[in-house]
């Protein structure tokens, strides 16, 4: 079985888009020994490399020139070139004499466009989505998030024929939280243990922001600081965790799962890490680093599953002071957060791999 996964990761895109695909690769390679590749542009931060010491081989389309210091520049770029993506693409294809059994798109810039003029390269598309905001062509299509409409989001973007798998049930969730999840604690509600992570990029810069709100606190709590290889600020803020004996420094790590296990209480952003934290019962606070997690965080906050501090450029480290301090002083907050948390992700369906299960049910 052949799988090729189209996916891009860089400064300002972020690195879920990669991560998610790699944990869906990871399933298929051990449940089905599947074949698999990626192809992904070489953009400014990428996970180019990180992909390959996974263990996958990489594809690499050509860089492009954009305006670096706008956010949604990438992509108003697929939106004009998105023909230009399609050849590169194909031309790959044709080069490596590819006889592909799932494409798995997972891009924001790419719609049914495109999706058409690569379908005849491919028996079955999966396309990886959370936006709801363009249509698409597809046999498959994933999108692991939960809002008040989930099951009716794509009803007019895919045919009557896509087999649509919505909803946490469906989360891609790593091996090490499949594990995790079998010693995963009861909390207590009292706080000792904080874990700081906003991606593998944090463009915003939240956490360096954060610490500035943890320094504030008693030193008797511990701190993992994580950060992300791609992280421009990873040297400032390893110099500022030194400053502080509780701070530990963490990058690009292989354990977040036993982190998070470890930890009392997350502060990050919204998008897949949402649902780790759920999937373990971990209490959060999140703050919004990007259009797409607004109506996610929105809605498990509702939920009562995180405390939504709201847009990055509203938050303040003394808001975020003020919002752990509270946590502090209020246990069984904490606690609600919690059971509320774990109530969104159904763990007998998602240890049994469902993605997965979907996909190779269509393909036989």
């Amino acid at each position: 079985m052949n799988v090729v996964f189209r996916v891009d990761s860089s400064v300002t895109i972020g690195t879920g888009h990669v991560m998610r695909c790699l944990t869906l690769a990871n399933q298929l390679k051990k449940q089905v020994n599947a074949d698999v590749s990626f192809i992904c542009r070489d953009l400014e931060g990428n996970l180019i490399h990180f992909i390959k010491d996974n263990g996958f081989r990489v594809l690499v389309l050509p860089k492009i020139q954009i305006n670096k210091a706008d956010r949604l520049a990438i992509f108003q770029w697929y939106e004009k070139n998105w023909k230009q993506d399609v050849y590169e693409t194909q031309f790959l294809f044709k080069k490596y004499n590819f006889s592909i059994d799932l494409l798995v798109v997972d891009h924001y810039g790419l719609d049914s466009k495109w999706e058409s003029k690569i379908k005849p390269f491919s028996k079955k598309i999966m396309v990886i989505d959370d936006l709801a905001n363009r249509k698409h062509v597809c046999d498959f299509l994933l999108d692991q998030n939960w809002h008040l409409n989930y099951q009716k989001r794509y009803q007019h973007l895919v045919s009557p024929e896509c087999k649509q798998l919505l909803g946490p049930n469906y989360v891609l969730l790593r091996e090490e939280f499949i594990v995790a999840s079998r010693q995963k604690r009861i909390r207590d509600g009292k706080i000792r243990n904080i874990l700081v992570f906003f991606g593998g990029t944090d463009h915003t810069n939240e956490t360096i922001k954060t610490l500035n709100a943890m320094a504030l606190l008693e030193n008797n709590i511990k701190v993992n600081v994580v950060v992300g290889s791609s992280n421009k600020r990873k040297h400032e803020i390893r110099e500022y965790c030194d400053r502080y004996l509780n701070f530990f420094f963490h990058c690009q790590v292989s354990n977040m799962a036993e982190l998070m296990n470890e930890a009392d209480l997350a502060i990050g952003a919204g998008g897949t890490t949402t649902w780790e934290r759920c999937y373990l019962g971990l209490p959060s606070i999140t703050i919004i680093v990007a259009d797409n997690q607004i109506e996610l965080t929105d809605s498990v906050s509702k939920f009562g599953a995180t405390i939504n501090l709201g847009f990055s450029d509203e938050v303040t480290s003394d808001q975020i002071f003020e919002a752990v301090k509270d946590l502090i002083e209020h246990p069984k907050k904490v606690q609600l957060l919690s059971e509320r948390a774990s109530k969104l992700v159904n763990h007998k369906i998602v240890n049994t791999y469902p993605v997965v299960k979907v996909i190779m049910e269509e393909l036989k």
